[in-house]
């Protein structure tokens, strides 16, 4: 129990400090001389945090999105197709951004784009980011196929369904919180990237991570406790949504 304690402790104190201190009146982070919401106001002033938190949330809606549909396709081709030529060298490719190290991702993607000749900026940090979380879609997507019941699907085959429409009227709609859990998960490793972001970004096209580092690296400002803050906020508050959601779905499915 006691080591239950200190592990929350030691995970949780930073965070609660971190949010404590966003709200103190003075520039020193480290010294607190009242409740203020003054770097709050700051933040939001801030044009270049502004602009950096635009960048993200762009980036991180198109590369989830794009990431559910193609990682949702690959998924569907190595559990339904098991046998083709090449399959071993496909899902290899689909899995390799998982344990490849991000420096590696990061530089090779560099290289990539310098031999094309492609200008980096919000482009490149999309498809970067599109690229590496696709495969956490595939893996949490297929995960939900390989138990999915294909007698349901034969079954809508048998009554005169295409492919297609079986697919997206009784496979898709059973896989559905698997989708939403990738997509999920996609756009909050984009949110997160810093390392293949730095790699792959341009002029005009700083991620809010990129921003916060580079902040940091001169000196914790209070502006910084603040963004923070509300990054903890907007992931509370998925998260406590989330749990609704799913205590209410399992709720009606126990009433059936």
């Amino acid at each position: 129990m006691v080591s239950l304690v200190l592990g929350f402790a030691f995970l949780y104190l930073p965070i609660v400090l971190l949010v404590i201190f966003s709200f103190n009146e003075s520039r020193l982070v480290t010294v607190w001389a009242g409740f203020s919401t003054r770097w709050y106001v700051a933040m939001l002033s801030n044009q270049g945090l502004m602009e950096a938190a635009w960048v993200t949330a762009r980036v991180a809606l198109i590369s989830a999105t794009v990431a559910t549909v193609l990682g949702t396709l690959a998924a569907v081709v190595l559990t339904r197709y098991t046998r083709f030529r090449g399959r071993l060298l496909f899902s290899g490719m689909v899995y390799a951004p998982i344990v490849m190290p991000e420096v590696i991702t990061g530089l090779s993607l560099l290289l990539l784009f310098v031999a094309v000749d492609f200008e980096r900026g919000f482009a490149t940090i999309t498809i970067a980011h599109i690229t590496f979380s696709m495969c956490f879609v595939a893996v949490v997507v297929q995960s939900r196929l390989l138990s999915f019941d294909r007698s349901l699907e034969e079954a809508a085959l048998d009554l005169g369904a295409t492919p297609v429409k079986a697919f997206f009227q009784v496979t898709l709609p059973v896989i559905l919180p698997a989708v939403i859990a990738g997509w999920m998960l996609a756009f909050t490793l984009s949110l997160d990237d810093l390392v293949i972001a730095s790699f792959t970004s341009g002029p005009g096209a700083t991620t809010l991570p990129m921003k916060i580092y580079s902040s940091v690296r001169l000196g914790v400002t209070p502006e910084i406790n603040a963004v923070c803050t509300v990054l903890i906020g907007m992931v509370t508050v998925g998260v406590i949504v989330a749990s609704l959601v799913n205590k209410r779905r399992m709720r009606i499915a126990a009433g059936r």
